[in-house]
């Protein structure tokens, strides 16, 4: 296929970034390499979208530091960027008490919070939302996504899902007729070469004082000594807060 013929794609991955991974950059790498080899589309920008600090996700450090660190990380990179626009965001989600299901209510509220552009037309590049298969999962708990909202991500822009082998992706598109509907504008992408590197992880090392080079980039690792982003304290900001999203949809269905 010529160059001409091929699908321009920007790849938008939305997250705390809480601190930003090597991990995080293989994806944009690995979700490329795919796109690119497909010979139908044609990659040409990356962008991480940090959320604000109105997330109050539990550990959540000021958004001025995890953009800084994000910015730091892709700094040599030729095709990936950061964009501040969610990161400024100062509406604040309704505050409520834990509940098991916070982890899937995280991961609605940081697209919930993106205000996406209309899809661009046929001749224009197309937006692909970058995540993993935790997201695909989180798409069939009980009145966390509206169905509509679900229609719009997958069905208006798309998901380009990386996951390991031997796991359920395939599974929870199957068990979702909104993603089965729609299942051609999901990409499933191998990571054969697996990466269990996790911010969580990253915390609780420097919490505990161990290294954490070669996990993240050196750029990154000298910025959160030099500032002592991450300790005992700042992994208890927020606790006992939840995003807004479940409940709100829950007291919907129930009213």
């Amino acid at each position: 296929m010529e160059s001409s013929e091929k699908t321009d794609v920007v790849l938008l991955a939305c997250g705390s970034f809480n601190p930003i991974t090597n991990m995080h950059l293989r994806l944009f790498e690995l979700a490329k390499d795919y796109m690119n080899g497909t010979g139908k589309y044609r990659v040409i920008k990356g962008i991480i979208s940090p959320v604000g600090d109105a997330y109050k996700k539990k550990g959540l450090i000021s958004a001025h530091h995890r953009v800084i660190m994000a910015e730091l990380a892709t700094k040599n990179s030729e095709w990936v960027e950061v964009d501040t626009w969610e990161s400024l965001q100062q509406d604040s989600p309704g505050l409520e008490r834990p509940g098991r299901k916070r982890k899937w209510t995280e991961q609605s509220q940081e697209f919930n919070q993106k205000k996406f552009p209309e899809p661009k037309t046929k001749d224009g590049p197309k937006i692909k939302l970058l995540c993993g298969a935790d997201i695909l999962e989180s798409f069939g708990v009980p009145n966390l996504w509206k169905s509509e909202d679900i229609t719009k991500i997958v069905g208006d822009y798309g998901l380009i899902c990386v996951t390991r082998a031997g796991n359920d992706a395939q599974k929870f598109i199957y068990e979702s007729d909104v993603l089965w509907k729609h299942q051609n504008n999901i990409h499933l992408v191998n990571e054969w070469i697996t990466n269990d590197i996790s911010s969580t992880k990253i915390r609780r090392a420097l919490r505990r004082g161990q290294s954490i080079r070669y996990l993240v980039p050196d750029l990154v690792r000298e910025y959160i000594e030099k500032h002592n982003l991450y300790n005992s304290e700042t992994e208890e900001r927020n606790v006992g807060v939840i995003l807004a999203p479940l409940q709100r949809n829950t007291a919907n269905a129930n009213s």
